[in-house]
């Protein structure tokens, strides 16, 4: 076994070693609170998922809807005489598209939680659809509504 020879040191010439603990034997330790993590799910895609579902639900009950595309933009080109539409219907295509931003930060919660935001997300789906079939909404979903 080989060793190599340290030249000798006299005690003050000596280099103290940094210490492991610091003052009072706390340093290095992690902190208490982790910084915060991701969300699991972006904004988009929940949105993406609420317009999903909500299209699934309509094109199972209504057959004139199961061709027609449903698709998601982020805003409109340009605002109409009623201002910035939600959703755009073209028939001729079999094509309807909902707009994100206007959906989300143009409507008016009383409440802000994620049931509320989706109940908007699917009213513009069915207002959208309605369009598209020349119904009222409420027709879309008959038995959903009815309690009694």
């Amino acid at each position: 076994m080989i060793r190599r020879r340290v030249p000798s040191r006299s005690a003050s010439a000596a280099v103290r070693r940094p210490a492991r603990h610091g003052r009072h034997g706390r340093e290095g330790r992690s902190p208490v609170v982790r910084p915060p993590l991701l969300p699991l799910e972006t904004r988009d895609e929940r949105f993406d998922f609420a317009v999903g579902t909500a299209a699934e639900f309509l094109r199972s009950a209504w057959p004139e809807l199961r061709e027609v595309r449903f698709e998601v933009a982020g805003m409109p080109m340009a605002a109409d005489d009623d201002g910035i539409p939600r959703w755009s219907v073209h028939a001729d295509e079999q094509r309807i598209v909902l707009y994100r931003l206007p959906i989300e930060r143009l409507s008016h919660l009383h409440r802000e939680d994620d049931l509320h935001r989706r109940m908007v997300i699917e009213g513009c789906v069915f207002r959208a659809a309605a369009e598209y079939l020349d119904r009222d909404p409420w027709d879309l979903g008959p038995e959903r509504f009815r309690y009694f």
